[in-house]
């Protein structure tokens, strides 16, 4: 398995209407709504998002490795979405975690927390 890298980006918490319009740069740009009112842009230099109230912080708290999406589904328990581009969540080898589906890939980059890096890459191994 590869090794889990550190993931950086920029996370925003706003309201759901201002995140559908909010203007990202950065190179290799990807946008992971973890909720309605939350988005992590992986690789963003950058945001803009209409709401006063808006949270606006760089992330360092997640780790990252691209895998083939059959050795991720050796993993899990629950079914990844077909549809693509997805962001699923659950339990990886029984760590918490998440997994980015972009369109047509037949990749994927499985994301945990930093805390839980050690666990789930002794887990995959």
């Amino acid at each position: 398995m590869p090794a889990l890298e550190p993931l950086h980006g920029i996370r925003v918490v706003a309201n759901p209407a201002a995140l559908d319009g909010a203007v990202w740069e950065g190179e290799r740009l990807a946008i992971l709504r973890f909720a309605p009112d939350d988005a992590l842009g992986l690789g963003a230099a950058a945001v803009t998002v209409e709401d006063a109230d808006a949270i606006v912080e760089p992330e360092v708290g997640f780790v990252g490795a691209w895998l083939p999406v059959d050795e991720i589904k050796g993993h899990i328990e629950w079914a990844l979405p077909l549809d693509r581009p997805a962001l699923a969540q659950g339990n990886v080898a029984g760590v918490p975690a998440k997994v980015w589906l972009p369109d047509r890939h037949r990749n994927a980059l499985l994301i945990a927390t930093a805390a839980h890096a050690h666990d789930l890459a002794e887990r995959l191994r």
